[in-house]
């Protein structure tokens, strides 16, 4: 087994008249992927080759509009999609928590169909072509994964089942003592790492070469559809190896199923994910068809 590294989730402090400003990892990996998402999208638009009939879908500068529009996105839908699909019981009954950003809860989910409600709106007032724009930020989101999923490990948050791998990390506080199987130290699978490289990387790096070197971009939905189906795959391969939340774990349901008959079902990860799947498949069919 590994042990935790001595990681602080804050990056650095400074008292100003009495307040504590804090910068944490979770808000530098939320710069950093979409400062990093932007300039990527600005560097594409720029080369009009990649695009149907040579034209990007925008000039440069509507790009910094969209970031505007996809921040919003991925802050109500993240937090709201955390309320509505992990926890809607407890802030039913203290709805002014939802308020609460700061201590944590947001959901990829949500926050995906918050980025495809402000990425619409965006195209409808603009009059872009929205499966273009689509495909863009299909293309940067593995950015924002990777270092999302990275910060999550930093914050020892998201950990993964019990295991006795030898790269199995021993979290801090209740991940290491929350193991009634296993005497002493509770290893865990480092779930976030396996996130990090499959949404991350693994995506990123096929996404990247398909942009480039086989023009994908003149293919409208051919990226949007490679990212959804990536995305809820790896994520449905990875939930067999994370810890599933809390709430959704009983005496009769040990492994966290969120729908489960006689033992077998699927955790709430996996159930939003094959919907993932299913639309990623569909635009990849379209894309691909001639004509």
């Amino acid at each position: 087994m590994i042990l935790f590294p001595d990681i602080s989730p804050v990056l650095f402090s400074i008292q100003l008249f009495g307040v504590e400003f804090a910068l944490r990892w979770y808000a530098l990996a939320y710069i950093a992927g979409l400062g990093l998402g932007w300039q990527m999208i600005v560097w594409a638009v720029k080369r009009p080759q990649l695009w149907p009939n040579d034209t990007a879908p925008m000039e440069p500068a509507k790009v910094e509009d969209l970031l505007g529009w996809v921040v919003a996105g991925v802050i109500l839908g993240g937090r709201l999609g955390f309320v509505l699909f992990y926890q809607p019981e407890y802030y039913l009954s203290h709805p002014l928590e939802i308020l609460k950003i700061w201590q944590g809860g947001m959901s990829f989910h949500g926050g995906l169909l918050g980025v495809i409600v402000a990425g619409v709106l965006f195209c409808r007032s603009n009059r872009i072509l929205m499966m273009q724009v689509s495909d863009a930020m299909a293309f940067v989101a593995p950015i924002g994964l990777f270092f999302g999923r990275l910060s999550n490990f930093i914050n020892a948050e998201l950990w993964g089942r019990p295991t006795d791998m030898p790269w199995g990390v021993v979290f801090p506080g209740q991940a290491a003592q929350n193991c009634p199987e296993i005497v002493g130290l509770c290893a865990r699978h480092p779930s976030q790492l396996y996130e990090a490289g499959l949404e991350g990387l693994l995506l990123g790096a096929l996404v990247f070469f398909l942009v480039i070197r086989r023009q994908a971009f003149k293919k409208p939905g051919l990226i949007t559809g490679l990212f959804f189906a990536g995305y809820g795959l790896s994520r449905f391969i990875v939930e067999f190896f994370r810890q599933p939340d809390a709430q959704f774990v009983t005496p009769d349901n040990p492994v966290g199923l969120a729908f489960h008959v006689n033992g077998f079902g699927l955790t709430m990860g996996q159930t939003l994910s094959l919907p993932m799947i299913a639309v990623g498949l569909i635009f990849l069919l379209r894309a691909r068809r001639p004509g």
